[in-house]
């Protein structure tokens, strides 16, 4: 994966890059979040997406975890064949949050992302680099296309969303120990489905 001089190193500067895209519009699309991020931000989508997932107001909409693995999917299976930048299709770039519930949404993680970027950096860096960063993509894949089962079965969506966001900070400040916590948590959550459906 490419690094460039723009991409987020924490999550502070993410939210921050998400806060820039989205001025001067009403409603904010994915495409301009993406735009935001950087198109060859693979990890900064990842963190998003588990971001978005647990953040209130923005992640109880029901159908935004679904879309939100979708674009997981589709991002990960890019960064899988070696692609330098993300495409996603119109009818999913195109979808919009209002922006005061964007806002408000960032307002709340702002503490939170305070806290974890003074406790991340890089660490046990051969699991966020080369084939490391494949095995996590693959792991994130299989988070969310469990997405759409997570939202019938109460909180569980909460899950996936902190462990997409712990892969995904991971490999922003490239710390491998965060894999490690998302890996655990990941088997956590597949845990709390099978038995709620099964339930």
């Amino acid at each position: 994966m490419h690094r460039n001089d723009n991409d987020a190193t924490n999550m502070e500067q993410l939210l921050n890059q998400i806060r820039e895209s989205a001025e001067g519009t009403e409603q904010v699309t994915v495409r301009d979040i993406l735009n935001g991020v950087g198109e060859r931000s693979f990890g900064p989508v990842v963190l998003l997406a588990g971001l978005v997932t647990i953040a209130p107001l923005i992640g109880d909409i029901p159908g935004v975890p679904t879309i939100l693995g979708m674009i997981v999917v589709l991002t990960l299976g890019q960064l899988l064949f070696q692609r330098r930048s993300i495409w996603l299709p119109s009818w999913i770039s195109q979808r919009s949050v209002p922006r005061d519930k964007l806002l408000k949404g960032l307002d709340w993680l702002q503490k939170p992302a305070r806290f974890l970027d003074r406790w991340t950096g890089p660490r046990l860096v051969i699991l966020v680099d080369g084939p490391g960063l494949y095995v996590m993509a693959v792991i994130c894949i299989l988070v969310a296309l469990a997405m759409p089962a997570m939202e019938v079965v109460p909180f569980t969506a909460n899950g996936a969303g902190g462990a997409l966001m712990a892969f995904g900070l991971g490999i922003v400040a490239r710390d491998g120990l965060l894999a490690i916590v998302a890996t655990s948590l990941t088997l956590l959550t597949g845990w709390f489905v099978i038995t709620g459906l099964m339930g």
